[in-house]
């Protein structure tokens, strides 16, 4: 009966452990949420362990780009990440440009193992969220659709 019991707990304390809630909630830079993602120690290298060297950035954003980006949020990211800055399974993505380099989102995405195993602000995540990230095979193209819908939701143009 107690197994029992806590296996039932077991998924509530995953979704409660990086956030959870309701998504209306207050997201502001102020909240506890988002006050812990922008307060992290930064990287030793700011662009993140991976092949990504250099992004250079669309101006304006590439709208095909930021469709394909918006279908692969539907369909692999939005499970466990919000476009607000609420945490669920993952942190949100809200701010997300605006504290971390082109580089290091787009080599998250595509080396996340290895991000986690060594990279500091990934480890810091981690450690706060408490449920590694999947791979999610994702190709460079992909990366790419990824970060330039991050830049339109975080309202870059």
């Amino acid at each position: 009966m107690k197994k029992r019991f806590l296996l039932y707990l077991l998924p509530l304390g995953l979704l409660t452990a990086c956030g959870g809630g309701d998504e209306t909630a207050d997201n502001s830079d102020n909240s506890p949420a988002a006050q812990s993602m922008i307060e992290d120690d930064a990287p030793a290298d700011p662009k993140g362990i991976g092949e990504i060297k250099h992004v250079e950035l669309n101006s304006p954003l590439d709208a095909d780009l930021i469709a394909k980006g918006s279908a692969i949020y539907d369909l692999k990211c939005s499970a466990c990440h919000k476009l607000t800055g609420m945490r669920v399974v993952g942190p949100g993505w809200k701010g997300v440009t605006d504290r971390r380099t082109p580089e290091w989102i787009m080599n998250m995405t595509l080396n996340v193992d290895v991000m986690l195993d060594e990279d500091p602000a990934a480890q810091a995540l981690l450690k706060e969220c408490l449920v590694r990230m999947p791979n999610q095979n994702l190709t460079e193209e992909d990366a790419r659709s990824i970060l330039e819908f991050m830049l339109k939701n975080d309202g870059k143009s």
